[in-house]
C-alpha cells in the first residue's frame, strides 16, 4: 500500500513535496521519476519484496515505461509466469512490476487481468501519455485535475493542492450533495475542479486531453439454483478470497467485531495460517455501543491472539486529525473509532483483513428490512401517515442508547418520509429534502436551485434494469454508499496509520458470483443475509450467526448534549462557511431541540461541525 502522485511537466521540487505529504501512506521508501514531459512521485509501504528492488517508480526492460502503484495485485505470481513465457524479464519479486509488463503485453486491456485493489499510473514515453486506472470496486482512491494545460493526479487531494497553479474553492454542488448524503459522491470532490476517478475506470492523458473509459461494471443476472449450491459456492469462494489475501512479507492480522462478516474472515484465516491469528476489537464504556463480548467469543472459539482497544475518552483534536486525512468532510460516526483502531493495531501488524462489503452484498443493513416493510406501511392513506403517525412519533423523545424500539421506530417513520421515486428509498441518508432546504441561506439556494438531488442516487436505480428489487437496491448500495463512504473510511483511516487493509468480500470474482444469487435468498422474510448465514453455518458458532447487527459507531448524539455541547454551539455559531451557506436562525432551532433531547439532530449537526472543522483546516491559510 502506498501513495502516488504525478504531474505533466518537469518539476522535481513540486513532485518531491507532493510525495512527501503522502508520507503516512508509505513511510518505508520514496522515489521519483523526472522527465521532460512528466514527474512521478511515490511513497512506499513495503509489504511484498521488502528490498530496494521494490522501490518505485518501477520500469520495464528498456526503461521506456514506468509505473507508480498503490495497492495489491493478488494474482501477480500467475501473471508473472505468463509474462515470462512471453519473454518479459523481471528484476524484482513485486506485484507492481507485473503491471508494467502486463501493459507492454496487453496494452490498456491489462487492467482486466488484475485481481486485487489498486490505483496506478503508467508513463509511456514512447506514446508520450499517462495511463491511470482504479480497481473495479473502488477500494483504492485516485484524484485528478486538468487545469488548462496542467494535469495532476494523486492518492490524496492534499497532494494536488500543493501545486501553486491550483486555486482552492468550495464546490457548492458537492456541498449540496454532502448535506444530503453525508459524503461527497464521485466523481465530485469538495474542491471545485478536482475529481475522483470512478471505480472500474481508466483515464488516459495525452496532448492536453483526458479520456476516461469504463472497463468493468457489476451486473446482476437472474438465476435459480438450489440453496445448497449457492451456500457451498459462497463458502468456497470466500475462503479462496481470504487465502490469497494472506500473501505478505510482514505481520498480518484481522479486525474482529464479533459480527458474522469479520468472524467468517477470522475463521478462514485460522484454517489457513500456521500460527494464531492476531485479532483486534474495539469498544466503549457505554456497553450499548460496544462489541467486546461477541469478539471475545469468536476469539476464544478460534484461539486467536486477541487485543481489545477501548475508545473512551476522546478529544476533538483527534477528529481534526481525521479530517485532515480525509481531505473533504464526511459525517460518518465511525471515522474516529476506525482511526484509533488502526493506530493501535499498527503497533503489532502492518496488514489487516477486514469485513467491509458483506452487508452490501447480502442485504445486511436494517434499511433493507425497512424498505421491505415500507411497502406495507404505505398501504395506509397518506394523510394518516403524515398527519397522525408521523406527528405522534415525532413527539416521542429519542432514547440515549444506540438503538431500542423507540429509536428504530422513529428512524423508520423518518425514512419512509424520505422516499424517492416511489419505492426507491433513502434509508441510508439522514435528512428530509424539504427540511434541508430550511437550512440553506438565500444565496446558497440560488446557486443550487437548478439541481435535483435525485440525479445522483436516482440514476443508479434507473441504470439497473433488473426486476429483482433487493438486488436492485444492492446495486445502488455498491455504487453509492459503499464506494463513497465505507471504502473511503477504510482507506483513509488505515493509511493515516501506515496500515494496509484488505477486504476479501470485495474480491471481484466473489462479488460477481454474489450478483447471481437471487435477492429473496439474501433477505428472506425479515432475515438479513440469509444465504450467507447458511453458508457460514459450518464455520461459525450458532450464536454469532444469529446475533443482530450492531455496527461500528460513536455515541455522538449523547456527546452533543453533554461534553461537546458548548464546543458545538461555539463552533457553529461562529463559522464563516456556515454563515455563508446556511440559515443561522434555523440552525439555532436544531441545536436547541437536540440539546433539550426532544429531537435527534446528531447527523445533521455533526455534518455541519465536520464541514466547519474541515474548512478551517484547509482554508485558514
Amino acid at each position: 500500500m502506498c501513495g502516488i502522485c504525478g504531474i505533466n511537466w518537469n518539476d522535481s521540487d513540486l513532485i518531491e513535496k507532493m510525495a512527501n505529504i503522502l508520507h503516512h501512506r508509505g513511510p518505508d521508501q520514496k522515489g521519483t521519476l523526472i522527465d521532460d514531459d512528466v514527474s512521478l512521485g511515490h511513497r512506499r509501504l513495503s509489504i511484498i519484496d521488502l528490498s530496494e528492488n521494490g522501490r518505485q517508480p518501477i520500469h520495464n526492460e528498456d526503461e521506456s515505461i514506468f509505473v507508480v502503484h498503490n495497492g495489491e495485485v493478488y494474482n501477480f505470481k500467475d501473471l508473472r509466469k505468463i509474462l515470462e513465457k512471453n519473454g518479459h524479464d523481471f528484476y524484482s519479486n513485486t506485484d507492481t512490476e507485473v503491471i508494467v509488463h502486463a501493459y507492454e503485453q496487453w496494452g490498456q486491456d491489462c487492467v482486466s487481468e488484475f485481481r486485487g485493489m489498486f490505483a496506478f499510473a503508467i508513463w509511456d514515453s514512447n506514446k508520450k501519455q499517462l495511463f491511470l486506472a482504479r480497481d473495479r470496486i473502488g477500494i483504492k482512491p485516485l484524484f485528478y485535475i486538468l487545469d488548462i494545460d496542467k494535469f495532476l493526479f494523486a492518492s490524496e487531494i492534499k497532494s494536488i493542492l500543493l501545486a501553486p497553479q491550483i486555486k482552492k474553492e468550495v464546490d457548492p454542488i458537492s456541498l449540496y450533495y454532502y448535506l444530503g448524503y453525508e459524503y461527497v459522491p464521485a466523481p465530485l470532490t469538495m474542491f471545485k475542479g478536482i475529481k475522483k476517478l470512478l471505480p472500474g475506470h481508466t483515464l488516459t492523458y495525452k496532448k492536453g486531453q483526458i479520456d476516461t473509459q469504463r472497463y468493468w461494471e457489476l451486473s446482476f443476472t437472474n438465476t435459480r439454483r438450489d440453496e445448497n449450491y449457492y451456500a457451498e459456492r459462497i463458502y468456497n469462494l470466500l475462503r479462496e478470497s481470504v487465502e490469497i489475501r494472506l500473501i505478505s512479507d510482514v505481520p498480518i492480522g484481522a479486525f474482529l467485531s464479533g459480527g458474522i462478516d469479520s468472524s467468517a474472515i477470522v475463521g478462514f484465516m485460522s484454517q489457513v495460517m500456521d500460527e494464531p491469528v492476531k485479532t483486534f476489537s474495539i469498544g466503549y464504556e457505554d456497553e450499548t455501543y460496544s462489541e467486546f463480548e461477541y469478539a471475545k467469543q469468536v476469539s476464544d472459539y478460534f484461539g486467536t491472539d486477541h487485543k481489545e482497544i477501548l475508545i473512551d475518552p476522546y478529544s476533538i483534536e483527534h477528529y481534526e486529525t481525521v479530517l485532515w486525512h480525509l481531505d473533504e468532510p464526511m459525517s460518518e460516526f465511525s471515522l474516529l473509532p476506525a482511526y484509533i483502531f488502526c493506530k493501535n493495531a499498527r503497533k503489532e501488524i502492518k496488514v489487516s483483513l477486514s469485513g467491509e462489503g458483506g452487508d452490501e452484498l447480502f442485504a445486511g443493513y436494517e434499511r433493507f428490512i425497512a424498505s421491505k416493510l415500507d411497502n406495507y406501511y404505505r398501504i395506509l392513506p397518506h394523510t394518516v401517515r403524515k398527519k397522525i403517525v408521523s406527528k405522534v412519533i415525532d413527539k416521542i423523545p429519542p432514547r440515549s442508547q444506540k438503538k431500542g424500539a423507540v429509536n428504530i421506530l422513529k428512524r423508520f417513520i423518518e425514512g419512509s418520509n424520505y422516499s424517492i421515486q416511489g419505492k426507491q428509498m433513502r434509508w441510508q441518508y439522514f435528512s428530509n429534502l424539504d427540511e434541508e432546504k430550511k437550512l440553506y441561506s438565500k444565496s446558497f439556494t440560488s446557486q443550487i436551485e437548478s439541481l435535483n438531488s435525485l440525479n445522483y442516487i436516482g440514476k443508479y436505480f434507473q441504470k439497473c434494469n433488473i426486476q429483482d428489487k433487493i438486488n436492485k437496491e444492492i446495486f445502488v448500495e455498491m455504487n453509492t454508499y459503499l464506494v463513497n463512504n465505507v471504502l473511503v473510511k477504510v482507506d483513509k483511516m488505515s493509511m493515516a496509520n501506515s496500515l494496509e487493509v484488505r477486504v476479501p468480500y470485495l474480491d471481484h470474482i466473489f462479488v460477481e458470483f454474489c450478483a447471481t444469487v437471487p435477492g429473496y435468498l439474501k433477505l428472506k422474510g425479515l432475515t438479513t443475509k440469509y444465504i450467507f448465514k447458511k453458508a457460514m453455518s459450518k464455520l461459525l458458532p450458532k450464536n454469532i450467526i444469529q446475533r443482530k447487527k450492531q455496527g461500528f459507531s460513536l455515541p455522538i448524539k449523547n456527546w452533543l448534549r453533554n461534553e461537546l455541547k458548548d464546543y458545538m454551539t461555539d463552533l457553529l455559531r461562529n463559522s464563516e462557511i456556515i454563515r455563508e451557506y446556511f440559515d443561522i436562525y434555523y440552525l439555532n432551532k436544531l441545536i436547541n431541540q437536540h440539546v433539550k433531547g426532544t429531537h435527534n439532530h446528531s447527523h445533521r449537526l455533526w455534518a455541519l461541525m465536520s464541514l466547519e472543522m474541515w474548512h478551517r483546516k484547509f482554508f485558514s491559510d
